[in-house]
């Protein structure tokens, strides 16, 4: 969540920052499931491949963008949209995310196949563990202080006014 935080929130006036945001965690469903169920399926499966994973952001983007006037005052009330955005923005949103969710994955785990059919992992890197995992704190530590500014920002804005 990191990497969406610390990327979603300063380019919300360009990308759909919900969907960015979950974008990033949703891809993650497909190993939830596989632990809580115990299931006979690879930990990092189909999902976790370039040829599901785009499609499956650009299908959750179109999602989101039809939930839009549905959930738009709490992404108002929340400051996490900054105007109208355009179905592309979803769209771009929902692929940017699940690809940057897979790129991040990739040099952790051996069983990911990014390219299936091929079989291989050609990122595969353990040895970046550590600093994938720091990449990812300290954006989630910048998304956190860049959404506080925000809220100090609309304070001061609307203080101001009155």
């Amino acid at each position: 969540m990191g990497p969406g935080f610390g990327l979603g929130l300063p380019l919300r006036k360009y990308l759909h920052a919900p969907t960015f945001i979950l974008a990033n965690v949703i891809i993650d469903v497909e190993p939830f499931l596989v632990l809580v169920f115990g299931l006979n399926y690879p930990l990092h499966g189909y999902l976790h491949t370039f040829p599901l994973a785009i499609p499956t952001g650009l299908a959750f983007g179109y999602v989101m963008h039809l939930l839009e006037r549905l959930l738009r005052r709490l992404y108002k009330i929340f400051l996490l949209e900054a105007n109208n955005l355009n179905l592309r923005s979803f769209l771009a949103a929902g692929a940017l995310g699940t690809s940057l969710h897979l790129l991040m994955d990739t040099p952790l785990y051996e069983d990911i196949k990014p390219f299936y059919p091929i079989m291989t992992n050609p990122f595969y890197k353990p040895s970046l563990a550590l600093h994938i995992y720091t990449i990812c704190i300290w954006m989630g530590m910048f998304g956190i202080i860049y959404y506080f500014g925000l809220l100090g920002l609309t304070v001061y804005r609307k203080l101001e006014k009155k």
